[in-house]
């Protein structure tokens, strides 16, 4: 069967409400989820989708620059090339992480359509459930703690607390889950680069002492040596993400040894990358787990996709959904005692219906 070529890729625009603002790191907010829809058309009629969270302060990407660059540069490299070696052709375009991981996965999508097989099995994932977490920011208390409630509720046994702005509060929230749910709940933190080398072991070990599992990068990425010591000192596992944006970040930090459990994000390394990378942290002895980036539905459902890998063991935040009012997907997810089902995350489509309510009149 000869592969396809790329016939169209098209951009939408939309905007999802959210309860409440998520807050994380020393600065960084997001009131609302304000997110690319990319759609790949192939030349055998096949169509994939996939979902281009922006980022500002993470990426620099916004939904105007995704568009802009899939518009005036990536499509052109793409459309009326063999759909197997688009991430190739992307790949001499540095940064644009979001807008090139959306291209991949959708067309990693229109391909399984054009292979008469499901998602999964394109990309070789053959569990038929994933674990998931839910990301809960910094916040007022009593709001942070309703929150967690409210999730718990709908089935998260998995809390990835972020912590940063104020070390006393950040554990008296800790303390204010632990009793609330006991051990019905897992939690671990996510310091977004906020401690400082003179004092981040000490840190680590109370959060180990409160019983939590891991942290997510403790101290800012360009300390590499500080973070290579910390690392050494194992005090608690730590969680590369913001070190490991791409190939050539991960082949770095694991000649570096500064993590225990890779954060892969399908939304900036689509499926191509992100499977270079699971194959490179397993070679290494590491552990896995995936982030779905703040995603919609649709999002989530193709990280999820990923996270039923053999190799991904730890985890996922592949919850965001919860904390969206309104979706354009044509059904809900679940979560059910702490797992997500990959036969729900197979089903999920876009509705044209809702996307075109959702839709920004000026994308």
């Amino acid at each position: 069967m000869s592969t396809p070529t790329i016939a169209a890729i098209e951009t939408t625009v939309f905007r999802l409400p959210m309860y409440g603002e998520l807050r994380w790191g020393s600065q960084s907010a997001l009131a609302e989820a304000r997110h690319v829809l990319v759609r790949v058309a192939l030349s055998d009629g096949s169509e994939g989708v996939a979902e281009a969270p922006p980022r500002p302060t993470i990426y620099g990407e916004t939904a105007a620059t995704i568009v802009a660059i899939i518009r005036d540069e990536l499509a052109l490299r793409l459309v009326g090339q063999p759909a197997d070696n688009a991430w190739a052709r992307m790949t001499p375009i540095p940064n644009n992480h979001t807008a090139k991981g959306a291209i991949d996965m959708a067309v990693h999508d229109a391909l399984a359509q054009h292979a008469e097989r499901t998602l999964a099995e394109q990309i070789g994932a053959k569990r038929d459930r994933v674990r998931v977490s839910y990301i809960l920011g910094i916040g007022e208390r009593d709001e942070v703690l309703a929150e967690a409630e409210r999730v718990v509720a709908q089935g998260v046994r998995v809390l990835k607390v972020k912590v940063g702005r104020d070390w006393d509060d950040d554990i008296a929230r800790i303390r204010d889950l632990q009793a609330m749910f006991g051990d019905r709940v897992d939690l671990y933190a996510d310091a977004n680069e906020t401690m400082i080398a003179a004092d981040a072991a000490q840190r680590l070990a109370v959060l180990r002492d409160l019983g939590l599992h891991y942290c997510e990068e403790p101290l800012p990425v360009e300390q590499v040596r500080a973070r290579a010591v910390l690392r050494a000192q194992k005090v608690l596992p730590i969680i590369a993400d913001d070190s490991a944006f791409t190939v050539r970040d991960l082949r770095r930090e694991l000649e570096l040894d500064t993590f225990d459990i890779l954060n892969i994000k399908t939304p900036r390394t689509g499926y191509t990358a992100s499977l270079a990378m699971v194959e490179m942290a397993q070679h290494s002895g590491k552990g896995v787990m995936v982030g779905s980036q703040a995603g919609s539905t649709i999002g989530v459902a193709r990280a999820a996709i990923f996270a039923a890998r053999a190799e991904v063991e730890h985890p996922s935040e592949l919850s965001f959904f919860l904390k969206l009012r309104e979706e354009i997907t044509d059904r809900p997810l679940t979560i059910v005692d702490g797992w997500l089902s990959i036969e729900e995350a197979l089903s999920v489509r876009v509705d044209p219906v809702r996307l075109n309510a959702m839709t920004l009149s000026d994308s």
